[in-house]
Order: C-alpha cells, then structure tokens, then sequence
C-alpha cells in the first residue's frame, strides 16, 4: 500500500472530537461508522461519501468511476470484518469465520496499483481507479496487518468504556489509550482525583 502514515479526526455526536491514529488505513476506516449503537458516528451515509473517504489522505484514492450503491454496501461490510477481526485479535480470540470470509473474498478482487511519474519523483493511482480496487487494498494491508510482525500488537483501549482498537507500533510496546488527550487524561484526572480522595 502506498500509504505510509494514518491517523484521522473523530467526532463525538455529543460534542467534541480528538485524532486517533488506530495504526493502518484498514483500521483508520474501520471507525467510519458502524451498526446498531455505532450507528450514530455512521460517516458513510451514500455512494459519495465513500468516495470522499477514499480520496482523502492519506490513501488519495480519486475513484474515476462513480461509487454504485453496492460499493457502498460492500465498503461497509469490510468495515464491520476489519472492526471484528480487530476486536478478537485483541482480545486473543479467533476471528469470526463470516469476517475472514469477507476479508478474502474483498482482497481477491483487483486492487489499486502504484503508477510512477514520468519524472519518476512522484506517485499516483494508475487510472481506472475504481471503489473496489480501494477496497481490495484495505482488505489486503488488513490481512498483512494480522500476519506480519505487529499481529500481536493489536490492542484494545484500556479505558473501561472506549471500544478502540489500535495496533501498537510503539517501540516499547507500551501504548494503552486511544489517544492521551482522551482516555489517557481522563485516567490521569481520575486517579488524580482518587489520590486526593484518599489523603
């Protein structure tokens, strides 16, 4: 994947947002929205939205080829195989067979390819660039992920109430929060409170 960097801006629909770099694109993309108590956060309302999604950085996936309603239904069902396959590799649990199912049956299809500048100092997506082929490489980086050496790094938010799956690319292995300037402050003023309540 071409893609080197991830990391995106989340919007809590009670207010509030904060960047959450979950490790990969596959994963940034899991947190697009979701399904029945997710479905609040749900970004991916119609076949534009995912196309907006995927020119974004840093995939820069400019399809040149109108998203079809069953792209989208697509795009969603290997969102909700990438969050499963996260959550139970976090949780040390067999992936679901439906999610590995989805995730190979995404990868097989014909993915974006790399096409060089004639200058050669530049990079873009050879052209026809369609939904499918995006969504065949996030299925693939999602497979490379859980094979390759972060495999056992995928990890869980250790605040009580945050869902969030990252992989931890750390050097020491030591990331716990999903961002410090959420769950890791709102630890620390916890047990900040805690101390005071007990001395």
């Amino acid at each position: 994947m071409r893609a080197t960097t991830s990391g995106r801006v989340l919007h809590d629909p009670r207010g509030g947002s904060f960047r959450f770099d979950a490790g990969a694109v596959c994963l940034d993309f899991a947190y697009t929205g979701g399904e029945g108590r997710y479905a609040v956060f749900e970004t991916l309302r119609e076949p534009g939205d995912l196309a907006a999604w995927l020119a974004g950085p840093p995939l820069g996936a400019v399809v040149t080829e109108p998203v079809t309603d069953r792209e989208l239904a697509d795009a969603k069902a290997l969102r909700q195989a990438i969050w499963d396959v996260a959550h139970a590799r976090a949780a040390t649990r067999p992936p679901p067979a439906g999610d590995v199912a989805t995730l190979n049956r995404t990868a097989a299809a014909e993915p974006l390819a790399p096409e060089l500048s004639a200058d050669g100092t530049s990079v873009r997506w050879a052209a026809p660039v369609r939904a499918g082929q995006a969504l065949s490489t996030l299925a693939r980086e999602m497979i490379d992920l859980l094979t390759g050496p972060l495999g056992g790094r995928f990890r869980e938010c250790a605040s009580d109430d945050c869902p969030l799956v990252f992989v931890d690319s750390s050097r020491p292995n030591a990331r716990r929060w999903c961002a410090m300037e959420r769950c890791g402050n709102r630890h620390k003023l916890r047990a900040l409170r805690a101390r005071r309540a007990d001395g």
